[in-house]
């Protein structure tokens, strides 16, 4: 059955995709069991079934306008390249998407560390075919390859721009990439913060078809998911003086930008609360990136380069430690992904959060309710509780959000005279999971969701974080 579903997987519309999502589906089952694998290869089917995705690439005329009003923005951005035997079609369509880009101040640093000449002759080329980038492409040859890490350093050390961004050698952007970024900076500047990190969403793009497909539309900053999985990614730029401060670390090779990440938070730590991180941690809601599909890539074969999970998570224990968190990290059923196992309770461990929820199934073992958006909206209704939420995996991984279910929640000691006042009942703990016993509460669908939204906003006022935890269950019979 599985095998069936796995050679079903490959169909979107009336094509077939390429053989690795039957690989992918064959390194799942091998990892983790038949009974995972076949629920992995069923919810697959179902997304690629329902998902229809095409990047569309801004009008000329927007972005002339882009163009225009760049004028405005002061900001140099630099892009850093850490090359290595590059394929000449890639490296060439990576320098066309940075000049084409619609923002014009802006300086890519190549530092290669190739053994043979290939990636210095398509530069050379290029600047002879287009004179007018001479200044702005700035190509280093690295004396030795010294790893993805140490090659990047000396790009990141001789970038000259207010803010730093790392361009993996095989993907390139979007033509308004740039123009993104320099205008969110000057949002938050505006609104009187100064930016440490910005990102955007990112789709990939198959090498062979040359299709865009699986676009990754994110959060806004999001600790607890950031701590489970390195959903930030592409494309990320870094306030120059924190990246050349912290620099990318030789020990943690193949997850360096998680790594990054996490330091980064780690220092915006020192200066606000983790409620308060998306002031200076913004995320662009919309794809500038496109991450290339190749036989060799992580995007296409995720177990080409098993080491990089090993390093994510040596990278994640690292943080949890300097943080002074006693914790178990572990990998996840999804490569990349991780679980944190607070010890000996996570209310013990981590002063930031003050309430924890977990999932409520109906009848049919599906999602019903117990996590919500700023919106009030309920994530991940309907998700199957074997499912995992898609490729990105989010209905199985720890977060944090606006407000929890009242039903399946606990509470921090702090904040329980806060529950007692706004449920009118005393805050008390039952069943094997020690949740709120809410048993006396009698009220609706809406009446438990308008609860539920009211404590979580009063709990976030006061500095908290609300997490939601899907490995807590609860299952109600109607």
């Amino acid at each position: 059955m599985i095998q069936g579903d796995s050679i079903l997987l490959g169909k979107m519309g009336n094509r077939l995709l390429k053989v690795s999502n039957i690989r992918k589906t064959i390194n799942y089952l091998q990892k983790n069991g038949v009974k995972h694998a076949y629920y992995a290869a069923k919810e697959r089917i179902e997304e690629e079934k329902k998902t229809k995705y095409d990047y569309i690439e801004p009008t000329q005329e927007v972005l002339t306008m882009q163009r225009k009003e760049a004028d405005k923005f002061p900001y140099r951005l630099s892009l850093v390249v850490p090359a290595y035997e590059t394929k000449e079609e890639f490296l060439r369509e990576l320098l066309e998407s940075v000049r084409r880009q619609s923002y014009e101040n802006w300086e890519l640093v190549i530092a290669d560390a190739s053994s043979s000449d290939a990636v210095k002759c398509v530069v050379d080329v290029y600047l002879q075919q287009q004179p007018e980038q001479n200044g702005k492409i700035r190509y280093i040859k690295l004396p030795e390859n010294k790893g993805i890490s140490e090659n990047t350093n000396v790009g990141i050390e001789a970038a000259t721009g207010e803010y730093i961004g790392l361009l993996d050698h095989d993907d390139f952007l979007t033509p308004d990439a740039l123009y993104e970024i320099a205008k969110k900076i000057q949002e938050a500047e505006k609104a009187g913060d100064k930016p440490d990190l910005l990102y955007s969403d990112e789709d990939k793009h198959e090498n062979n078809t040359c299709c865009y497909m699986q676009p990754n539309l994110k959060y806004k900053f999001n600790l607890d998911l950031i701590l489970s999985n390195n959903y930030i990614c592409h494309l990320m730029f870094v306030r120059a003086e924190m990246m050349k401060s912290l620099k990318l670390r030789k020990e943690y090779d193949g997850a360096q930008d998680y790594d990054l990440v996490l330091r980064v938070i780690a220092n915006v730590l020192k200066d606000r609360k983790a409620v308060d991180l998306d002031r200076t941690i913004l995320h662009i809601p919309k794809v500038l990136y496109h991450w290339r599909c190749h036989e060799a890539s992580t995007a296409e074969n995720t177990a080409s380069k098993t080491y990089a999970y090993e390093a994510g998570k040596a990278a994640l224990e690292d943080f949890c430690r300097k943080q002074g968190w006693e914790v178990e990290v572990t990998h996840s059923l999804h490569l990349g992904f991780y679980e944190i196992t607070y010890q000996p309770d996570v209310f013990a461990v981590r002063q930031d959060v003050g309430v924890v929820g977990g999932r409520i199934l109906d009848k049919d073992n599906k999602i019903t309710s117990g996590i919500y958006d700023e919106t009030g909206n309920k994530l991940y209704r309907g998700v199957h509780r074997e499912y995992s939420g898609g490729s990105t995996h989010r209905a199985v991984l720890k977060q944090d959000c606006e407000a929890v279910d009242i039903r399946c929640m606990r509470v921090c000691k702090e904040l329980q005279p806060v529950f007692e006042q706004i449920m009118g009942i005393p805050y008390k703990e039952s069943g094997e999971q020690k949740m709120a016993d809410v048993s006396n509460i009698s009220c609706d669908e809406e009446g438990y969701r308008k609860l539920s939204l009211e404590f979580g906003k009063v709990v976030r006022k006061m500095g908290y974080l609300v997490m939601w935890n899907p490995k807590i269950t609860l299952k109600i019979k109607n």
